[in-house]
């Protein structure tokens, strides 16, 4: 058999594959052009011209039959990128406390961050991809937090004031099946002295749907207070929502938000009063 080589310079071969490093195409080759395994190539002359010739091809002795993709060059650089820029991201919002520290210039950086990450991850398509949102995720930045408020750019309790409140984690809790979409928050409510804190765990429960190709609207069902620590054995408190004839106009119990990325780990949305929140999978 020849070489594999003197194939590749013959001009038999060179003249049957005239194609171009892009094609992702089979063609059909001599018998003799027929050998076990995938090899690399690269660019080859012929007489006074060059025949590109794609990296990457499988030779099938079946078939007879060369099957050329694309090199996956192209992919393995792309997935570096975004895993540069995750790390560019987290890095940058570490140390804001979960956006509560963030001044004007953080805000910016942050959001600088991620929109190279945004960019770079492409559009999002929960239609195809609803199941990467399942699962509990753990917030690591809010931009909203910088209001020094736990309600973000909505009304809520203000921290370090009479009534010290310490913002502890904060999780969503995703079903995908149940439409379950659960806000997660611990906190630590100080107490007069000589008494501990207290220490409690809220859920606001939430029912999602898809309103868009990567928009989400949420509605707000009821939160669901458990103490923890110390007083962990009291059952927990349920508050019910409050009827809509009763609600504020302000306060109407859903929400809408964009995911502007989304992969096996990472997680960014941008909610319906300019809120950026980026989440890790817990």
């Amino acid at each position: 058999m020849a070489s594999l080589s003197s194939i590749c310079h013959s001009p038999i071969f060179l003249a049957r594959l005239s194609i171009s490093p892009s094609s992702s195409r089979s063609y059909v080759v001599p018998k003799t052009a027929v050998v076990g395994r995938p090899r690399q190539l690269g660019f080859y002359k012929h007489g006074d011209g060059a025949v590109a010739v794609p990296k990457t091809f499988a030779l099938r002795s079946a078939l007879d039959e060369v099957s050329v993709i694309d090199s996956p060059q192209n992919e393995d650089g792309k997935s570096q990128l975004i895993d540069s820029l995750k790390l560019k991201l987290l890095s940058i919002v570490s140390g804001l406390n979960r956006g509560l520290a963030a001044s004007e210039d953080d805000l910016k950086k942050a959001d600088d961050a991620a929109k190279e990450l945004e960019n770079a991850g492409g559009l999002v398509d929960l239609t195809c991809d609803i199941d990467k949102l399942q699962g509990r995720w753990k917030l690591v930045y809010s931009s909203a937090f910088s209001s020094r408020t736990l309600g973000g750019s909505r009304p809520g309790p203000p921290t370090r004031r009479l009534l010290p409140i310490t913002l502890g984690q904060v999780f969503q809790r995703i079903d995908i099946l149940s439409k379950d979409f659960d806000n997660i928050v611990e906190l630590e409510l100080g107490a007069p002295w000589p008494l501990p804190p207290l220490e409690v765990t809220a859920t606001l429960a939430h029912k999602f749907e898809l309103i868009g190709s990567a928009k989400i609207k949420i509605v707000f069902e009821k939160t669901t207070v458990k103490t923890t620590g110390n007083l962990s054995q009291l059952p927990p408190l349920e508050i019910p929502r409050i009827p809509d004839a009763l609600r504020p106009p302000s306060n109407t119990g859903s929400g809408e938000f964009e995911v502007t990325y989304l992969d096996a780990d990472t997680r960014i949305t941008r909610g319906d009063r300019g809120e950026l929140r980026v989440f890790v999978i817990s």
